[in-house]
């Protein structure tokens, strides 16, 4: 019994001495980290069910000298997301409200437009579809931060306005912190109290007294940290906080506050804490599993892993609990210049015996090809999300490119095997028509080749025009320079940015504005969707330029075609022009009878000119479709109509195998009285062959 006690005793020493070597080494990370007289930060782990770490360094007040110590309360920025999704997980157990309940139940204002659920779980993983108002203010030019008493009611009324949906709600994820000030909407409706005093009251249940949202941006919170950075001056600056939302961020809290919760969450599963076990967990008949009750739910350090971060300018925070290993590391700070989350990897590596996983990709990446050649590689392809991704060739190198700045070099393998130049185990293969990264934990992400042809003279020209949002209140001009660049300027501010044409419905304004086009059934640019940041798909309406194709580039100019009236104003005829790249004429011709004769659209053909149009001059109705066959020289060598005794319109045509698709609408009535008469108006669509001979049509929707 004597030696079982000894070497008991000599165990209980040797693990002493290995954890105060662990927390040493602890001690040196976060010295290294901030000088004394810096803003400061804190530190804590919890291990095995008990706080063994809890550290303080530096100053939460610059001006006043004031130390970062256990009193000091600091702003957790996002890191509060996951409280705010346990007073919804709570409400839900205790069956006040269903995680299944559309949220128009609570917010009946909110998205009156839409058809689709939005679930209250769709707000808690970002899979709502619910536009970030960071990004939406910023678009505004009321950039939010700025903004003197911003609260959740001026987010709220903001996504009023909004119309739609940047997705269908379930169908993807993107992060926005707007799903959280409207759960805390949700909580105030279903609780009768205000967010604020309801989540005081529900920490002060936690015992976390020391924790509290902000309620006035003007109001004294005792100890309060102030945020810091030098954003590379080389001097401190501070960053006023004067708004005061909710639910997203702006909890103010004391590392003690947050390794009481922590001890509660790590013991959860011994006390039978339903709510805290559940609140780890992905949530129920979620579309998605890498985040839960606001927390991300991917794997940290090879190992799994609960974890949040916090970024609000100089303040900033990470929480990181490892349940396998039963260890959690808690850092906050006021100090822009540091890193918490990997500061908090660094620590947590120092408990973690190093773990790789095992390695092995796909089994599609064990498949040959025969795809050896750049040039069959080069090209735009679209990720299973949609997003935009090209292979360009610069300087004899092949480069993997999104949007304006990411750009990665793919180093060459074997046939049609390349890797990331940053990473030699992330790999990239080329197949007919796809593309696929190969990911070593055996994940793939499958890129479609576009096989489109590129935009067009014409299709740059078409994107011109001033585009609206009622959402938003602002406007936005695409305009072509002489130069025959593209510009884009917002109506409220003066930067105006390049426009890169990646394709004729892709685009790129700027290095972050990324436009994509929508047409209507006559292949018009109507509107376009605009994602900024976390603010997906805004809808811009085309206010002007709303042309079909009138004008269409040559190599030494362009082919033009417009209406010419008469001078008595009894008639009008077709005019063709073939102008040099100064716009001065070469050589021009008419068509046209005795009446009233429109142009709408002109199409290169290979042997000449399709024109496309209207006339009252020609066919069995008021106006017909009209379509007028060229060579390439101008002259006429067929000419057609298509109608019946009302109104035929021709707007657009486009090729086909056999012929010509000629686009236009078709009027119909219900007599042909004026007394009482009823028409409508539907899209039309007319397949002609080489020759002009009608071989089907088709009548859509209606549009009148």
């Amino acid at each position: 019994m004597k030696n079982v006690n000894t070497f008991i005793a000599l165990l209980f020493t040797t693990l002493l001495i290995a954890q105060k070597a662990e927390l040493k080494k602890i001690d040196s990370i976060v010295n290294s980290k901030i000088q004394e007289d810096h803003p400061g930060l804190s530190v804590g782990i919890v291990k095995d069910g008990n706080i063994i770490y809890e550290k303080y360094r530096g100053l939460s007040n610059l001006q006043h000298q004031v130390k970062f110590d256990e009193e000091t309360r600091s702003n957790i920025a996002s890191t509060a997301k996951q409280f705010t999704a346990l007073m919804i997980l709570d409400l839900a157990l205790r069956e006040k409200l269903s995680l299944e309940d559309d949220i128009r139940k609570y917010l009946p204002s909110l998205y009156k437009d839409v058809k689709n659920k939005i679930r209250i779980r769709h707000l808690i993983n970002h899979t709502s579809g619910i536009r970030d108002y960071v990004e939406l203010l910023g678009l505004k030019g009321r950039v939010w931060w700025q903004r003197f008493g911003l609260d959740n009611n001026d987010i709220i009324e903001l996504l009023e306005k909004q119309e739609d949906l940047g997705f269908e709600p379930g169908s993807k994820y993107a992060y926005s912190n707007s799903n959280y000030n409207v759960l805390a909407k949700i909580i105030a409706k279903v609780s009768g109290k205000k967010f604020t005093e309801y989540s005081r009251q529900f920490f002060k249940e936690l015992g976390m007294t020391e924790t509290s949202f902000v309620e006035r941006y003007m109001g004294v919170i005792p100890n309060r940290a102030n945020p810091y950075s030098d954003w590379g001056r080389g001097e401190w600056w501070e960053v006023p906080t004067v708004t005061k939302t909710n639910g997203e961020g702006f909890l103010f809290t004391t590392l003690k506050d947050q390794l009481r919760y922590e001890l509660m969450v790590q013991n959860a599963n011994h006390n039978n804490n339903v709510l805290l076990i559940k609140s780890q967990q992905p949530i129920p008949n979620s579309e998605i599993k890498t985040y839960g009750f606001g927390l991300k739910l991917q794997g940290r350090l090879n190992r799994k892993a609960v974890h949040h971060d916090g970024v609000t300018y100089g303040f900033h925070s990470q929480t990181i609990r490892f349940p396998e290993e039963k260890l959690t590391v808690f850092i906050m700070s006021n100090n822009g210049n540091i890193r918490s989350d990997l500061m908090a990897d660094e620590i947590a590596s120092v408990f973690l015996s190093k773990k790789t996983k095992k390695e092995h990709y796909d089994q599609r990446f064990y498949k040959e090809n025969s795809i050896t050649k750049n040039s069959k590689i080069l090209g735009q392809y679209h990720s299973q999300k949609g997003y935009l991704t090209r292979i360009v060739e610069e300087d004899g190198k092949i480069y993997f490119r999104q949007g304006k700045n990411l750009k990665i070099e793919l180093i060459p393998e074997k046939n049609n095997k390349y890797h990331l130049s940053y990473n030699v185990k992330e790999k990239v293969a080329f197949y007919d028509n796809e593309m696929i990264l190969f990911n070593v934990s055996g994940e793939t992400f499958f890129y479609k080749k576009i096989t489109d042809a590129p935009a067009s003279y014409a299709d740059v020209q078409s994107f011109e025009g001033t585009y609206s949002s009622g959402e938003l209140e602002i406007d936005f001009a695409l305009s072509f320079t002489k130069e025959k660049k593209l510009k884009l300027k917002f109506s409220n501010e003066e930067e105006i940015y390049d426009v890169e044409v990646y394709n004729r419905d892709e685009l790129l304004a700027g290095n972050d504005l990324v436009i994509r086009t929508l047409r209507d059934r006559f292949d018009r640019v109507t509107e376009i969707s605009l994602t900024y940041g976390r603010a997906k798909n805004m809808r811009f309406k085309k206010k002007t330029n709303l042309k079909f194709q009138p004008e269409i580039a040559t190599d030494n100019g362009s082919i033009q075609v417009t209406t010419i009236g008469s001078r008595k104003g009894n008639r009008s005829n077709i005019l063709l022009t073939k102008n040099y790249s100064n716009g001065n004429e070469i050589w021009s011709k008419q068509f046209g009878g005795k009446s009233y004769d429109k142009a709408s659209s002109i199409l290169n053909t290979k042997d000449g000119y399709l024109i496309v149009g209207s006339t009252s001059s020609y066919g069995k109705g008021n106006y017909d479709m009209f379509v007028i066959k060229t060579d390439k020289k101008g002259k006429k060598l067929w000419q057609n109509t298509y109608g019946k005794f009302y109104n035929e319109y021709g707007y657009s045509a486009e090729k086909t195998a056999n012929g010509f698709l000629v686009k236009g609408t078709i009027q119909n009535c219900t007599s042909n009285s004026d007394i009482n008469r009823k028409c409508t108006t539907n899209v039309w669509f007319v397949t002609i062959d080489h020759n002009g001979k009608e071989l089907s049509n088709q009548v859509l929707e209606q549009i009148e």
